[in-house]
């Protein structure tokens, strides 16, 4: 499966034209897309209007949601987290950590659009979609 993150389907909402945003689109049918309880509330926080808030939810809500977090996966987290910083690597944000570390753990890869996860490629075993 593949879980996208909510820096692509930010940008995707926005309109804004990226390599993952028209991988997104164009791919959408074919791929099995997955999505996960922390990537919903970060794209959905973020609408003004009602009306995109709701067309967004409907869209975002017809894939298969999966919660992203729990002790084991907590624990894990913090562990390569404290990993990464050995390497002189922090990641700026907790829920991308759990992102990836959720991708790691259930060998997902993921389709994002966020410098973060470049790094915890490298030192991790993060499956992500090149394109």
């Amino acid at each position: 499966m593949l879980l996208v993150d909510s820096s692509v389907w930010i940008d995707f909402f926005n309109g804004k034209p990226t390599p993952q945003t028209l991988y997104l689109r164009d791919e959408v049918e074919r791929q099995e897309i997955l999505l996960g309880d922390l990537i919903l509330c970060e794209v959905l926080q973020g609408f003004r209007s009602e009306s995109d808030f709701l067309n967004a939810r409907r869209l975002l809500l017809s894939f298969p949601c999966q919660n992203l977090t729990g002790v084991a996966l907590a624990l894990q987290t913090a562990q390569n987290y404290r990993y990464l910083r050995t390497k002189g690597i922090t990641v700026r944000k907790t829920i991308d950590m759990m992102i990836a570390t959720f991708c790691i753990e259930n060998q997902h890869e993921l389709l994002h659009a966020d410098r973060d996860f470049e790094v915890i490629e490298q030192y991790l075993f993060l499956s992500v979609r090149h394109l």
